[in-house]
């Protein structure tokens, strides 16, 4: 049975909404924040600690899972699902962004993109047709179109031949899909113009996918009002009933002007990063628990927080783990920022509910960069 999507309310003030997705039963709501397991696996965590912080979807790498273990041995385990012992939805990106991280410009062409395998420096070669391919072996509920992602500082001129070419990698996947329990989502590029958000998303929709992803938006060097200008110019001409993904996205405050602009779900390696330097997600902020205030700090990581790690564990302890580099530091810090994002979305759908989301904002706001 495919993953299932519907809105069920909008916020009176803003373009929030509220949805509802079902998958095999059990029902997920959205605004969502998804946990990365680029491997396989997020990254130290078991699938039940992962259930525990309250994931649903979580993500996986095309890339790295098609060049270790390969994706015919996913396919001969059973699929991703009984691959990595996680039954809830799973959605695989198209691999583009590694790609293009490896590539250079001369190596990218009309048919796909040559580049090195990181591992061992083997030549490869990538289409539209492969990524799907590969995905459809892997066997998650969603599949990402291949797209071109063209770094924040492209000119106007080279984001417009790549729009227009991602249009054309997503028709070629969208013909060789097979849809077998899987959806498919396109891919809006663009950069911060109007006009090209305009005719990716509009030509995008025109080929028809089960879903909508706003690319391009987690560039390093990408501005906070460019990146919100994407997010609008997107949005804006997506479908009602569609969920609309923002690829790349875990600041919180950037979750939150997604959301305000229309947005359902996100995702990002960043909680997990952070937890392997000793920085923690806090209401007030982050924190470096590598600070040697917090030696002696015998309080939870965050006072407000449920998850198993503030429940059990102290800021000198933790302090002292990382310190010592010991992983299980690591793994409390990742289950505790996981928590703390997927948290942080919940409270976003309470304010929808509530239509009160401009408010939350503002204490948000206030409380995190103490505004």
């Amino acid at each position: 049975m495919k993953l299932q999507f519907e809105v069920l309310k909008k916020e009176k003030n803003t373009k929030a909404r509220l949805g509802k997705i079902l998958y095999h039963g059990v029902e997920y709501e959205t605004p969502m924040f998804m946990p990365v397991g680029t491997q396989g696996t997020v990254k130290t965590l078991s699938p039940e600690e992962v259930k525990g912080v309250g994931a649903g979807i979580i993500l996986s790498n095309t890339y790295h899972l098609w060049l270790r273990p390969g994706d015919l041995t996913v396919k001969e385990a059973g699929g991703l699902h009984k691959f990595m012992n996680y039954d809830g939805p799973i959605l695989t990106d198209s691999g583009g962004f590694q790609v293009f991280s490896l590539a250079k410009p001369k190596d990218i062409t009309e048919e796909g993109v040559h580049f090195k395998n990181q591992y061992n420096g083997d030549s490869l070669f990538l289409t539209p047709e492969k990524s799907i391919q590969i995905q459809e072996n892997l066997g998650s509920d969603i599949v990402m179109s291949f797209d071109e992602c063209p770094p924040a500082s492209a000119d106007y001129s080279y984001l417009k031949a790549s729009v227009e070419r991602t249009l054309r990698w997503a028709k070629r996947g969208k013909n060789v899909f097979k849809g077998n329990n899987q959806l498919l989502f396109g891919i809006v590029q663009g950069g911060a113009h109007e006009d090209l958000r305009k005719l990716s998303a509009t030509e995008t929709v025109k080929i028809g996918f089960d879903g909508y992803s706003i690319g391009g938006v987690a560039n390093d060097h990408e501005s906070k009002e460019d990146m919100y200008k994407a997010f609008s110019y997107s949005c804006k001409y997506l479908p009602e009933d569609k969920i609309r993904y923002a690829m790349g996205i875990g600041e919180p405050i950037d979750i939150l002007e997604g959301v305000i602009r229309g947005i359902d779900i996100f995702d990002c390696v960043s909680p997990t990063r952070l937890a392997r330097h000793g920085h923690a997600l806090t209401k007030y902020g982050k924190i470096n628990l590598k600070n040697a205030k917090f030696k002696n700090d015998f309080t939870p990581i965050s006072e407000d927080c449920d998850c198993y790690a503030c429940s059990y564990y102290t800021k000198a302890y933790v302090k002292h783990l990382i310190q010592a580099d010991e992983t299980f530091g690591a793994r409390l810090l990742s289950i505790h920022n996981i928590r703390f994002l997927i948290s942080f979305t919940e409270k976003i759908r309470e304010a929808i509910k509530n239509d009160c989301l401009e408010e939350f904002r503002e204490q948000f706001i206030k409380d995190y960069f103490g505004e």
